[in-house]
């Protein structure tokens, strides 16, 4: 009976929706207010964390060791969490600085972290026996703190997500492809969940949709099926209207799309390999891991220094965009010492440092090799970040008079001359175990 219910009221969004088709997206007057707090936030928390954790070897392990979804369904048995504490990840969150939480609700292998009336393959089969969505939706609702929701479009678990057309999850043991309109109704089904149950929802963010793709350096490329994106999208913002949608295809934002991503690169950039696409004037999002691995790796430790974290944050600034930082919890639910020691830090360094970073758009200037730029109303922020500069020079520098310029640190003020527009800054002497110093130049 539920289940039907649920098919119902996803069926009525749709067709209530029809008017808000992909090609016509109007963003709803609670939307546009939340992609400007979204847009200010600056800072999130990924959290990458499943039943994926437990052989120690990423997410991608499944597909990775073509790893058949008969064994694979083993780790379910496995799944006890017993160490997990909701409300202590997101304070944990709060106090590094993080205004918002993405969640890892269902990722390519399947598993759905919630109680889903959808796939036996869930949370409420494990030993565990307790929805985790709920106690981490829960948690941030009593501790203020927006929730994002990760979803993947792929599925290497499911005969009806269209595998034989898809580029990765061919080792696990599949034979059969079934309905794809079904798999489609599957997804709505969940999502319906998803936007029901767990009150106030920030965004979806989906990842998955380059898997129907040929390659991912072309960036007018054609899935090899429909995805049914203009009623997916349209349901949800049927469901909640202020929740933003966000698609990790490294393309341009589609209709119906409120901000765009970009995965281990800053907007632009394509260090990555599958970057590069054009930025647009949505909202955006940087993510990146601690160290190299979204899902609880044993075998890697090449974190990531405080400073080269910062510097990803103020760079990300630097160009408008939010810096989503990935943890990847253990099996048990505790997170991993290293990561713990630099969120604190963050943490502690954005106590002081985070007026020049929330609330702020791009600078004037794109970041440079000796740092980058973020301002506000009547301020901008010159973030330091080489150690080996002494000097800055600042052309075509927006304010034509100049009040006060100080470090933000200590107040104390900075040697600078203002002529035909060219700002130059001098006498620098940034520590070296400072990530960054900042100067405030204040103005009009």
């Amino acid at each position: 009976m539920y289940k039907t219910i649920l098919i119902g009221i996803a069926f009525f969004c749709c067709l209530s929706a029809s008017a808000q088709s992909a090609a016509t997206y109007q963003p709803s007057p609670q939307n546009l207010k939340a992609r400007q707090w979204f847009q200010d936030a600056k800072f999130g928390l990924f959290i990458h964390w499943g039943p994926f954790s437990i052989p120690g070897a990423g997410e991608w392990v499944m597909n990775n060791r073509n790893i058949t979804v008969k064994n694979y369904t083993r780790l379910m048995d496995f799944f006890n969490p017993i160490d997990f504490d909701a409300n202590a990840w997101v304070k944990m969150a709060k106090e590094a600085g993080m205004q918002y939480i993405t969640l890892i609700t269902r990722h390519h292998d399947g598993f759905s972290m919630w109680n889903t009336r959808q796939s036996d393959f869930n949370i409420m089969n494990t030993p565990y026996h307790k929805d985790i969505v709920k106690m981490i939706a829960d948690a941030c609702h009593a501790q203020g703190m927006p929730l994002f929701f990760y979803y993947s479009l792929l599925d290497w678990r499911r005969e009806d997500y269209s595998w034989t057309t898809g580029r990765t999850g061919k080792g696990t043991g599949r034979t059969k492809q079934g309905d794809w309109n079904h798999y489609i109704q599957f997804m709505k089904n969940q999502l319906t969940e998803l936007l029901t149950q767990y009150g106030p929802v920030a965004g979806i963010w989906f990842d998955g949709y380059w898997d129907q793709l040929k390659n991912d350096t072309d960036k007018n490329k054609r899935p090899a099926i429909d995805w049914h994106l203009n009623e997916i999208y349209s349901l949800i913002h049927s469901l909640q209207p202020a929740c933003l949608i966000g698609n990790n295809h490294h393309m341009q934002p589609q209709p119906g799309e409120d901000f765009q991503m970009f995965e281990k690169d800053l907007p632009g950039g394509n260090t990555s390999g599958f970057g590069g696409a054009s930025v647009s004037h949505l909202p955006l999002e940087t993510c990146e891991t601690i160290n190299d691995s979204w899902g609880f790796n044993l075998a890697d430790t090449n974190y990531k220094s405080t400073a080269q974290l910062v510097h990803y944050l103020v760079r990300a600034a630097g160009l408008g965009a939010n810096f989503l930082l990935n943890i990847g919890p253990m099996p048990n639910g505790a997170v991993q010492l290293e990561f713990q020691e630099r969120l604190a830090y963050m943490g502690q360094w954005l106590q002081t440092y985070g007026s020049s970073i929330y609330g702020t758009q791009g600078g004037y200037l794109r970041p440079q090799n000796w740092g980058a730029i973020t301002k506000t109303n009547g301020k901008v922020f010159v973030h330091v970040l080489s150690d080996s500069v002494s000097e800055i020079r600042l052309p075509q520098f927006p304010f034509t008079h100049i009040s006060r310029i100080y470090w933000l640190k200590n107040q104390q003020p900075v040697t600078v001359q203002l002529q035909n527009n060219v700002l130059l800054l001098s006498g620098i002497q940034k520590k070296e175990d400072e990530p960054d110093a900042v100067i405030v130049v204040e103005g009009e």
